[in-house]
């Protein structure tokens, strides 16, 4: 009986301190939030009817360049870059054209290339 006895008591110890934590830890609120965790294709853009707008006084530099987009969404962020490790330039949406101002920065020259980067 002795045996039983000093096996009972610190089981009942062991069951109270779990029974105390439980309450405690229930006793705890936490805030509503949001987490997640995913990921999702890349859709790209179809850059279409690109113009050039040279600057009215120069003509041998770029003023502008417009163009449309189409995509599932309309993009939020619009640059564009018309030499490589060159400046970037915002564009702005107006009805459905993108107007990318360089304001005479580039020459017709040294535009190689038209890089357009869209993010929403």
């Amino acid at each position: 009986m002795k045996t039983r006895m000093r096996l009972f008591y610190p089981l009942l110890i062991a069951l109270v301190l779990a029974a105390v934590t439980f309450a405690y830890a229930a006793a705890n609120t936490v805030p509503a939030s949001s987490a997640g965790d995913g990921s999702n294709t890349i859709s790209g853009y179809t850059v279409s009817n690109v113009h050039y707008v040279l600057d009215t006084t120069n003509p041998s530099v770029i003023s502008a360049v417009e163009f449309t987009l189409s995509g599932a969404n309309t993009p939020q962020t619009v640059k564009i870059q018309l030499v490589n490790g060159g400046d970037w330039y915002s564009c702005t949406l107006s009805l459905s054209t993108y107007s990318c101002n360089v304001g005479g920065a580039v020459s017709a020259y040294d535009a190689a290339y038209l890089r357009v980067v869209a993010a929403q």
